[in-house]
């Protein structure tokens, strides 16, 4: 069984991450303690996060918000601040497993265990949101965009831990959609989130990410330059669906095949782009 270290403070989990360099972080661990590795007379040992205080909760920053790393899918989905401004990471909060599974899993959890198919990271993307790191040598910022390196890569260095998520202030147009085999406690077939301002008739300031359709979560910039400056309406969601569809590299998979997700993924476009966010549940 694996030895498990309990810091009260950052200083000390940042020391003990230091000191003992094959630790693996943990929070939630909703991912790790599925996998078989636990019950190896070899596991690494398990650095546990949940007791640092400075590591959760959510707090108002200039005209965003601050979320610390370890702060749980249920605060989120329950708290007045993001469901008011980012209804969209409430949203998703709200689709991540189960009760017991939002109960335990941490938004932090969720992007360091940088499964493509994670459903909160194409929110983040969207967002425009900013990552904090820190090691007993200093901290640093870093834009969300550029943490995932490569497949289940990222840009955290072996000494870092990620302490914060900060969003900048909220756009004002949001709207996600996920798509899996059921409605609740599914990974993702294609997830996508789109941000923007519309207040002009017209789209600007896009942002869209999708996940589940490349080997990280992706920012569909060729989509966002096709469509934007270009009028509210079907021609924009027309255009927006053919370009996402051409800048993807799904793969075949248990869940899906390339072909579907693709196909998916630009019906989704399209119903974000034209507002048809009321159809019927389990349809595309």
């Amino acid at each position: 069984m694996s030895e498990t270290l309990s810091p009260r403070s950052l200083d000390e989990a940042l020391q003990r991450l230091a000191d003992t360099p094959d630790c693996i972080p943990i929070a939630g661990c909703t991912d790790w303690m599925v996998k078989d590795a636990l019950a190896r007379a070899d596991a690494p040992p398990l650095l546990d996060l949940l007791r640092v205080e400075e590591l959760c909760g959510v707090e108002k920053e200039g005209a965003g918000l601050r979320i610390g790393a370890t702060t749980s899918f249920s605060t989120l989905r329950g708290h007045a601040e993001v469901r008011a401004r980012y209804p969209i990471l409430a949203e998703v909060a709200s689709l991540i497993g189960g009760r017991q599974i939002q109960n335990r899993a941490t938004l932090g959890g969720n992007i360091v265990n940088a499964s493509p198919a994670g459903d909160s990271l194409p929110v983040l993307l969207a967002l425009d949101a900013e990552l904090e790191l820190a090691s007993i040598h200093g901290s640093r910022r870093l834009p969300y965009a550029e943490f995932h390196t490569g497949y289940r890569e990222t840009a955290r260095g072996a000494n870092e831990l990620l302490v914060a998520i900060h969003l900048p202030a909220p756009p004002p147009y949001q709207r996600f959609r996920k798509v899996g085999t059921r409605r609740a406690q599914a990974i993702s077939k294609v997830v996508v989130a789109l941000c923007a301002d519309t207040a002009d008739g017209r789209w600007s300031k896009l942002r869209v990410a999708a996940g589940s359709v490349a080997p990280t979560p992706l920012r569909l910039k060729v989509t966002e330059t096709v469509v934007e400056g270009m009028p509210l309406g079907m021609e924009a969601a027309e255009a927006a669906a053919e370009a996402a569809r051409g800048e993807v590299e799904p793969i075949d998979d248990v869940r899906s095949s390339a072909h579907y997700r693709r196909w998916v993924l630009g019906r989704v476009i399209r119903r974000l782009f034209s507002g048809c966010l009321d159809a019927p549940p389990g349809t595309v």
